[in-house]
């Protein structure tokens, strides 16, 4: 029998967690956070540099509020999964919005559209209970599927479609510090070698970094790359950025706008349940292992969340799709961490506020820390793309419990990433029914009542 979740202040269907009075500090978690997200984070800025017309100051300004606003789904929403972009539907919001508008101001404007979009219809399915029922409702097999589909996509983006910006740039860093990440979270031998030494057990308790601090050594000394700190506090221009991309500041889309960009919403909701099927899935194998304390997954509750989070980012900083439900290799690191025992994390939520530096965002301010971090963008997104492809995968082979299923699995993986996400879909739902059938798990959620 579990023990009660850790407590906090209920409101409505959420929960508050103050940080260091409900929740512990971990500084591991703590020191990958400061580095790994703030890098991974901070890698939009190019972006918004280059096609929307901001400064280097007021794309950092953007991300801070951004920051926050995925910080706010630990501490004042309660969820269980660390979370982060909807990575995959990044390319189609970009085609979209820098293919059809060519000012910065309709850009953004285009941005706040899909936002609202979104967070409208993410608002509707929690409300009706019927995001729930979804959840509930899909079978097995084409659960593994969608997760599979999830990490071919990651990994096809770091190896084939972005290699050119990033893989190619810095084959080295990138190689060096995927493979020690990749060893020191999963190899079995390592697993090994930490329960007997001391040395390689607190190695393997900072996760990411060791990997992204040799690739940030290494780097310079093979021309991979280049730091040019500089020094000071800077005071990130909320007010500057609030004038070029906010809705309130630049002019409300107009209805067209919201119209062109519903499919592009819709699209996103289903890349969207993937990360919160594999995140359920993720939990429900930790609590195997860790029966002391019981995590409350609830789907409407985090289709709430998700749609308040959506609608605040559409209004004061639309970037989409910054504000989603998880951080798959991020979520797999920390799990690995809790599944180790009380005496190693008291709480998933512990080390999920840890490592979110317990929702403060202090890095935006430290310029030596974001001139620092510059360079190394590519590998930290990189380093993610390939962890989440990895997690993923061995999800989503775990799940089918025949080998009609598990073939059945990577066709619609297959499906998945190199169709269009509605064909993908109703592939994979084609496939299910016609290899598998309705193979529903009769308990989805651990610990629903």
């Amino acid at each position: 029998m579990s023990q009660p979740e850790l407590p906090g202040w209920r409101w409505g269907p959420f929960t508050f967690r103050l940080p260091f009075y409900h929740t512990k500090f971990y500084w591991p978690e703590a020191l990958q956070g400061l580095f790994i997200a703030a890098a991974t984070g901070l890698a939009l800025v190019p972006l918004m540099t280059a096609f929307f017309g901001l400064t280097f100051e007021e794309a950092i300004a953007v991300s801070m509020i951004h920051s926050i606003l995925i910080g706010s789904a630990l501490i004042f929403f309660g969820e269980p999964y660390a979370p982060g972009w909807i990575t995959p539907a990044l390319p189609f919001v970009l085609a979209f919005v820098i293919g059809n508008y060519e000012d910065p101001a309709m850009r953004f404007q285009a941005m706040t559209a899909v936002s609202l979009n979104f967070a409208f219809l993410l608002f509707f399915l929690g409300i009706t209970g019927l995001g729930k029922k979804f959840v509930f409702w899909i079978p097995d097999t084409l659960k593994a599927g969608i997760i599979l589909g999830a990490a071919i996509a990651a990994l096809m983006r770091v190896f084939v479609e972005d290699a050119e910006r990033f893989l190619l740039q810095q084959p080295i860093a990138i190689t060096l510090a995927c493979a020690v990440c990749l060893i020191f979270a999963f190899s079995l031998p390592m697993q090994r070698l930490k329960e007997k030494y001391r040395f390689f057990a607190i190695l393997g308790s900072l996760g990411l970094l060791p990997g992204f601090f040799l690739a940030a050594t290494v780097g310079p000394l093979v021309g991979e790359v280049s730091y040019d700190i500089q020094w000071g506090i800077l005071i990130p221009p909320v007010g500057d950025a609030w004038a070029k991309v906010s809705p309130f500041a630049i002019g409300w889309p107009p209805l067209e706008m919201f119209i062109a960009s519903m499919p592009l919403a819709l699209i996103t909701y289903v890349i969207l349940f993937g990360d919160l099927v594999t995140g359920n899935e993720v939990i429900r194998e930790g609590l195997q292992t860790r029966k002391d304390e019981h995590i409350d997954i609830n789907p409407t509750r985090s289709h709430l969340s998700l749609a308040i989070r959506n609608g605040l980012m559409g209004i004061l900083a639309p970037f989409f799709p910054t504000q989603g439900a998880m951080w798959t290799g991020v979520h797999v690191i920390i799990m690995q961490r809790w599944k180790q025992g009380k005496q190693a994390m008291n709480s998933l939520h512990s080390g999920l506020a840890s490592y979110y530096l317990m929702g403060i965002p202090l890095l935006f301010f430290a310029l030596p820390l974001l001139t620092g971090l510059q360079p190394l963008l590519g590998i930290a997104l990189s380093l993610t793309l390939v962890l989440t492809g990895f997690a993923c995968a061995y999800v989503a082979m775990s799940i089918p419990k025949n080998n009609t299923s598990r073939g059945a699995v990577v066709l619609i993986g297959a499906g998945l990433a190199f169709f269009e996400p509605w064909v993908g879909l109703l592939f994979g739902i084609a496939t299910t029914l016609l290899l598998v059938g309705w193979d529903r798990n009769p308990d989805p959620i651990p610990h629903e009542d």
